[in-house]
């Protein structure tokens, strides 16, 4: 069973046209616009103020989709629920990205809604405390204080999974150390999209150019912003450096143009050293977090089908005397309305070392 959740993979699907136009698109508008914003701290908070409108335009959900609004400790949060038979003595807890000073819940509800049909249960996106006005080491509090207000409320920690991507794929990876640390019971799995892992001084070399989304110097210089007056090598505000002995199996899913890849990559190989199951893939050509393209793209459909899949291994791996569900597979309707798990099975997945 190990063996179904320790691989390296690469995705072996043609890059769609969809993908190629999206990235032409963001590669001439987006990163050259997000490299002109981050700059000083009043750009920090003009961005979050019309990241912060957008959030509020109603996105198009498909009809088997609920959301309902919810207080999880000092925070506020959102429970997504979709598709059909879901488990509720079950959750994933979910922490969206955004560079730690943009987005919410709101703005990643074509990820939370997918991760539910894929994890078969509900997902509590968490509206943590963010920047200007708050620090990590706070949206860290509020993610910890979420999980154990989780425990509180009964959830047994062998059915909980955490997930979240870029900065919430840093926070993810900080939330399973700190809770480890204090030996606290973890959960089953853990998921991490893009994940930003390094907040050093580590130059990033790979990807600088062929990114299409994000500019490596922004990135240094909000790592600098967030780290200032810290330990930029502290496992807690750098995960890549951490000791991932004990945790819980890990799957990190990265694009291979993107300027975090690497950090991606090196936190496999050294949870992978520490005794942890991961499942690292690497999608050819995708862009930061592509899976929250799913509506468009249709490589980032598929992607859920693979975290379905390693779910479901790790559910296996975690009771392997206790039979765990088939990977889910959506309805017609869902397969017509939203497309979370595609159904396409002509191009599989081919193995290779990362």
């Amino acid at each position: 069973m190990r063996d179904e959740l320790d691989v390296d993979v690469c995705p072996g699907y043609p890059v769609s046209w969809q993908a190629n136009a999206l990235n032409t698109l963001m590669w001439s508008t987006v990163k050259p616009i997000s490299g002109l914003f981050l700059r000083s701290d009043l750009s920090v908070v003009a961005a979050s103020r019309l990241v912060g409108l957008a959030g509020k335009v109603p996105l198009r959900l498909p009809p088997h989709v609920s959301l309902v609004q919810d207080r999880v400790g000092a925070c506020a949060g959102e429970w997504v629920r979709a598709g059909h038979g879901l488990d509720e003595s079950k959750v994933m807890l979910y922490l969206h990205g955004g560079g730690y000073f943009v987005c919410s819940p709101a703005t990643h509800r074509p990820i939370t809604w997918r991760m539910s049909v894929a994890a078969r249960r509900p997902v509590l996106a968490l509206d943590y405390r963010q920047g200007p006005v708050h620090t990590p080491a706070e949206s860290l509090q509020d993610a910890v204080a979420a999980y154990e207000c989780l425990l509180e409320r009964g959830y047994d920690p062998a059915d909980i999974l955490v997930a979240g991507d870029s900065a919430g794929g840093h926070l993810t990876l900080a939330t399973l150390l700190a809770l480890r640390d204090r030996q606290a019971p973890l959960p089953a799995a853990a998921v991490c999209l893009s994940p930003w892992t390094d907040l050093s001084d580590t130059p990033r070399r790979s990807n600088r150019l062929s990114d299409p989304l994000l500019p490596a110097g922004r990135i240094e210089w909000l790592a600098r912003r967030w780290t200032a007056g810290l330990d930029a090598r502290d496992p807690l505000v750098s995960p890549v450096f951490g000791d991932y002995a004990g945790l819980p199996p890990l799957m990190v899913v990265t694009g291979s143009t993107e300027v975090l890849r690497d950090e991606g990559r090196r936190v496999a190989e050294r949870a992978r050293a520490a005794g942890v199951p991961v499942t690292y893939e690497e999608w050819r050509r995708m862009p930061h977090v592509f899976p929250i393209l799913a509506d468009v793209v249709p490589e980032a459909r598929r992607a859920f089908q693979h975290i379905a899949r390693f779910l479901a291994a790790a559910q296996r791996y975690a009771a392997p005397d206790v039979p765990a569900p088939a990977a889910p597979r959506a309805s017609a309707g869902e397969v017509l309305s939203g497309e979370v798990l595609s159904g396409d099975r002509t191009a599989e997945a081919g193995s290779a070392a990362a």
